[in-house]
């Protein structure tokens, strides 16, 4: 007689083969390195900045660029009536009496710290880094007035500047020749005395972030360049500065970030008025002000933004390509 007892094993196989791939998912959640605890703390740690970036940074951003095509006055809701179009851009760039002098100040401001501040930080680096006797007090000293806020700096200068009281005309002896210069006030030279003020703080600011970079280029370098006959000078053009190619980057996109957002000292002296009009001082008066012209602000503000691009986008290609 034929056996019709359904065989056992197809069935025995597969029971094997899910125990096989069980014991397997165990094992892999046995030996995974991430923990459940582990997973929550990167999720937070990367999603709560992001989200904070996004809400404080960003959403702000494209909010003013929203906001720069409307006649808003920052009362009630933004409506379609309140759009209109390109004309805060036309008015600002044809109408507006002080827009091409505020951009010329910041050109001239990015041109000053660029070509004169930034070049003395770094040559304070330079000779800082050759071991000097007293290196540790000089850096502290011009390292100073990096750690006073830009209020405290325009606050000090105004009474160095001050023109019966201040050092400044005292020290040249022009209180007693009667021959007072009203460094503040006359606006053909007050953006200069206020770009000396600001250069004090950078030229420290330059120093140190040039000098951290110095410390770390490898000394085989100079010694080989010394050995092959090269001066201090033709050693720092030809083999030091190209080694420090990524914190140059990183020292042109500072200089471009701090003269572009420039406001607290010429703010502090006199509103950014009398020739020392700046574009952000103008956002401040426009969009916070009596006549509240929100909209046209943050047209003003965009302008700054695109202005500001720049060195960010350079940063960022010079950081990608070195990765890459």
């Amino acid at each position: 007689m034929a056996n019709t007892t359904p065989s056992l094993a197809p069935v025995r196989a597969q029971e094997a083969s899910e125990a096989g791939a069980l014991a397997a998912t165990r094992r892999r959640r046995r030996y995974t390195l991430l923990t459940s605890h582990d997973k929550i703390l990167i999720v937070l740690m990367v999603g709560v900045p992001l989200t904070l970036d996004l809400l404080l940074i960003w959403g702000p951003t494209l909010a003013s660029v929203v906001l720069s095509f409307t006649n808003w006055d920052g009362i009630g809701s933004v409506t379609g009536e309140n759009f209109v179009g390109f004309k805060n851009y036309q008015f600002m760039l044809t109408g507006y009496t002080l827009f091409w002098p505020a951009f010329t100040h910041n050109l001239i401001w990015l041109a000053w710290l660029t070509f004169i501040a930034t070049p003395l930080g770094m040559f304070l680096a330079v000779l800082l880094d050759r071991e000097m006797r007293g290196t540790r007090i000089y850096q502290s000293v011009f390292f100073l007035p990096v750690v006073l806020s830009l209020v405290v700096v325009g606050f000090i200068w105004e009474l160095q500047y001050t023109p019966t009281e201040g050092f400044i005309n005292n020290a040249f002896g022009l209180v007693k020749s009667g021959k007072l210069i009203d460094w503040l006030g006359n606006p053909r030279i007050n953006l200069f005395a206020v770009l000396v003020a600001a250069s004090w703080r950078h030229i420290g600011y330059i120093m140190i972030l040039y000098l951290a970079g110095l410390k770390s280029v490898d000394p085989s370098l100079r010694e080989a360049a010394r050995v092959d006959g090269a001066t201090e000078v033709q050693t720092f053009f030809n083999v030091v500065l190209p080694v420090m190619a990524p914190i140059n980057v990183i020292i042109v996109v500072v200089t471009a970030i701090e003269a572009l957002r420039a406001f607290d000292i010429a703010f502090i002296i006199n509103q950014g008025k009398n020739g020392l009009e700046l574009l952000s001082i103008l956002i401040t008066n426009n969009s916070i002000s009596e006549a509240s012209l929100v909209g046209f602000g943050s047209a003003i503000a965009v302008i700054l933004l695109v202005i500001s691009l720049g060195p960010i986008i350079l940063f960022l290609s010079r950081t990608m390509r070195t990765t890459a």
